[in-house]
């Protein structure tokens, strides 16, 4: 018996190129939801409609993920899990198919809402299934291999997929986030196996960590506290073009400089949360905060702006591991339909940062009050996240 688990490990340890799939897949679709913000304008321009219509392709997207995430993952519950990954990604790849021939904004809207449908149930089937592949005590590991991918999306694939689109028009964007999506189901075929059985249990059970207070402001916090940098996000491209002053050729650039930030503050903000969960995140939304409306004030020089949209891309990642982590803890015997509905949760944020962002353009409220008023809202955050510290503190002395 000690010779058959020493050589299942052996074999799990093994299993590096299985993860890289998945984490490669999971830069696909990431690179879908993210890479929308630096094309907006050669979309608004293409399509004939405004950049604030043309925000509402996050939405559309977010909308997709948040309705297609629990739903999706309640009916699919006892269906095999390999078929269901090699299935899911089927839909996502129709949905940039169809935004890559889309013959105008409705098409495209919808385009954007079906692709969006299978990303949150295929993101907690890979982490699950990485976590499965992985040696025992190197879970943790293969996770954050696959959130690598995550990442990667924001520092590589975003930025890629803006230059493609600026140079070759918007629609090859989509083509290649599709070929990169026929590439990873081809490639999960071939090399990922999934040893991880459907479910049994009475799924819906669970739902009742969503009546735990201290369960309910920890997925606010989350709305909350990424909001505001969020609503900065969608609209990046514009506000550097049109405020900053650079040329839409620069704009792969920043984002790479936003996304090399977070990669940095994804790391950075493990680490204090690790130390001091609350305190950390009440002093990095602070500091969001700060340099969000700091941003407003400076984004006329260049070089400040640059500067400011790495660090807001820093600390607006910085604050997700104390997030994920807040969630975990108040959870309660039920993490993973916690962790599945944060982020559902994070998604209606994305939404409703690109539908008041496009709306405070429309009362012509202008593009530099998105950042200020990102600051505002994320101060909230912070607010929440000192609640949840008093009502922490208050639980352990009792």
């Amino acid at each position: 018996m000690e010779k058959q688990a020493q050589a299942l490990d052996q074999e799990k340890a093994s299993n590096t190129l299985p993860i890289a799939v998945l984490a490669f897949c999971a830069f696909a679709v990431t690179t879908a939801e993210f890479v929308i913000s630096g094309i907006l304008p050669e979309v608004a321009q293409d399509l004939g409609v405004t950049i604030s219509s043309a925000g509402q392709l996050v939405t559309a997207y977010a909308i997709g993920m948040i309705l297609g995430g629990p739903v999706l993952t309640i009916l699919t519950a006892r269906l095999d899990r390999k078929r269901l990954m090699v299935g899911l990604p089927a839909v996502f790849i129709a949905g940039n198919c169809l935004a890559a021939l889309s013959p105008n904004y409705l098409v495209l809207l919808g385009a954007r809402f079906l692709s969006g449908l299978a990303v949150a149930t295929f993101f907690a089937l890979a982490i699950v299934a990485a976590a499965s592949l992985a040696a025992v005590g190197k879970q943790a590991s293969a996770i954050a291999q696959v959130a690598l991918g995550f990442n990667l999306a924001m520092i590589l694939g975003a930025p890629l997929g803006t230059l493609l689109g600026q140079q070759f028009g918007w629609r090859i964007t989509f083509v290649a986030i599709a070929s990169m999506a026929i590439v990873g189901a081809l490639l999960l075929i071939w090399l990922v196996r999934i040893s991880v059985p459907p479910a049994t249990g009475p799924v819906l059970k669970e739902l009742r960590v969503v009546k735990l207070p201290d369960f309910q402001l920890a997925v606010l916090l989350t709305a909350i506290g990424n909001a505001g940098a969020l609503m900065f996000f969608v609209y990046l491209a514009p506000i550097l073009v049109t405020e900053s002053g650079f040329t839409p050729a620069a704009v792969p650039i920043l984002l790479m400089a936003y996304g090399l930030g977070a990669a940095i503050g994804n790391i950075v903000g493990g680490r204090l949360s690790d130390r001091a969960l609350f305190p950390s995140l009440i002093g990095l939304l602070i500091l969001l905060a700060a340099v969000l409306g700091t941003f407003s004030l400076a984004a006329g020089n260049q070089l400040a702006a640059v500067f400011l949209v790495g660090v807001t891309g820093a600390l607006a990642f910085s604050v997700i591991p104390g997030m994920q982590t807040a969630v975990l803890m108040a959870a309660q015997g039920a993490p993973a339909l916690g962790v599945a509905l944060n982020a559902s949760t994070f998604q209606i944020a994305a939404a409703t940062a690109a539908w008041l962002g496009g709306s405070l353009i429309e009362q012509k409220w202008g593009l530099l009050s998105l950042p200020m008023i990102g600051g505002g809202i994320t101060l909230l955050g912070a607010g929440l996240a000192v609640v949840l510290l008093l009502r922490t503190t208050a639980g352990r002395r009792e």
